[in-house]
């Protein structure tokens, strides 16, 4: 079947998801792999466990695509009705499907367990289905096909719905339609705000062909630009993306630190290790996130040595060596202060670069001259110091998280140059 869009809508079912105990995980990891093999998703919903609730969804997804993925109330109890919805929606009665018995037969003879009623009215589906299987968990997956539509129902577990689209469903799919290819690009951009970035590049966005789409997703201190092309012919829509990288480079070079998979703690990992560098950290606001960040990368045990963490002024005196006269008359958000502890953990680390972050993260503790969000950030390699002063948010978890992204936007500036 041929078509330049495969529309696809995904339901969530379940309370807990409305009520913000579990994180919808499912629905974006699916909206990523669909995308890469070129289809579109132009719908997704969450409902609760009500009948009438999931019998609106499914009418109201259906009217906006022409695949139907749902995930969720496919287990043993209660109030898990997803197949009772869809056969209800399609008119047709639940029956017993042998091969989902069997291979559930099978699974608990293997783990030396009793099969019960509830696992076995598990595999009662919709008459109109077909059985999906699950070779990770009790309950099976079912596909229907009515008036041209597909609905694929699958377990809410991350790992059971996972196995399934990428073992069963996708290459079903791929049997069923002639998709087109689609080619993305991520340039990664770090330093610089959303709307500073777009007044820089706008000339070269302004002669992007028609074909090449731009998005820009901005997160916390960090901005991705995406570039997207769709056709028959991967290499030649690479090759005319990676055209427009090229030349995207003279607007934003100062700012871009890597493309798709980068993250920026790898690749000044990967600078340190270049220039046979070693690092540590001193963090007061910030009480560790800087050096979790660092030491999220595998292998950071080959350059990074340590942190201490310099809560409290008498620690930042007795562990860093910060001069109490220094803390007396400037305070301990300051730029003397901060120098002091960059300069302290290079010496009792013994290592060439030194981080020091000092600030009020709140959300109180600040006065009229030192507001909540005021940070210090210091950067000590070799005999030079360089400093950055921040001027932040209220809120406290922002904050920390903001000046450790910061942290390493300045080192990593001061590294590639």
């Amino acid at each position: 079947m041929k078509a330049d869009l495969i529309a696809v809508a995904i339901l969530t079912i379940g309370d807990e998801i409305l009520y913000g105990q579990t994180l919808d995980t499912n629905s974006q990891w699916m909206s990523s792999e669909l995308d890469s093999f070129g289809f579109t998703v132009v719908h997704r919903a969450t409902v609760s466990d009500k009948e009438a609730d999931i019998l609106r969804g499914l009418a109201d997804a259906s009217s906006w695509a022409d695949i139907v993925l749902i995930t969720g109330g496919l287990g043993p109890t209660a109030d898990d009705l997803t197949k009772p919805c869809l056969a209800k929606y399609f008119d047709v009665p639940l029956q017993s499907n042998p091969a989902a018995l069997e291979e559930l037969r099978v699974l608990f003879q293997q783990l030396d367990k009793e099969l019960s009623e509830s696992n076995i009215a598990q595999t009662n589906l919709p008459a109109n289905a077909d059985y999906i299987s699950n070779s990770l968990g009790t309950a099976p997956g079912l596909w229907i096909e009515d008036k041209g539509k597909i609905y694929v129902s699958m377990p809410g577990v991350p790992f059971e719905m996972k196995s399934m689209i990428s073992n069963h469903v996708i290459p079903r799919l791929q049997n069923i339609y002639d998709l087109p290819t689609v080619s993305h690009k991520i340039i990664k951009t770090i330093g610089i705000g959303e709307s500073w970035l777009a007044e820089k590049i706008a000339p070269w966005e302004q002669n992007l062909p028609e074909s090449i789409k731009l998005a820009y997703l901005p997160s916390l201190g960090q901005v991705k630009l995406r570039l997207t092309s769709s056709g028959k012919d991967k290499p030649a829509l690479e090759a005319a993306i990676n055209e427009q990288v090229k030349s995207l480079i003279p607007y934003a070079e100062k700012y871009i630190y890597g493309y798709d998979g980068d993250v920026i703690e790898q690749v000044i990992g990967d600078l340190i290790n270049e220039k046979s560098l070693t690092l540590g950290t001193a963090e007061s606001c910030t009480g560790g996130y800087l050096a979790h960040l660092i030491t999220s990368i595998a292998g950071s045990s080959s350059y990074f040595k340590g942190s201490i963490i310099a809560y409290a002024n008498e620690v930042k005196e007795s562990a860093l060596g910060v001069s109490s006269n220094t803390l007396e008359e400037y305070g301990a958000v300051s730029e003397e202060t901060i120098i002091e502890m960059a300069r302290g953990v290079q010496k009792q680390l013994g290592v060439d670069i030194g981080i020091a972050t000092s600030g009020i993260a709140g959300p109180d503790g600040g006065t009229k001259d030192k507001p909540v969000g005021t940070i210090w950030i210091a950067i000590a390699i070799g005999d030079e110091v360089k400093t950055r002063q921040l001027k932040l948010f209220k809120d406290r978890l922002l904050n920390i998280k903001m000046t450790a992204v910061s942290s390493l936007a300045m080192l990593w500036r001061i590294l590639s140059k």
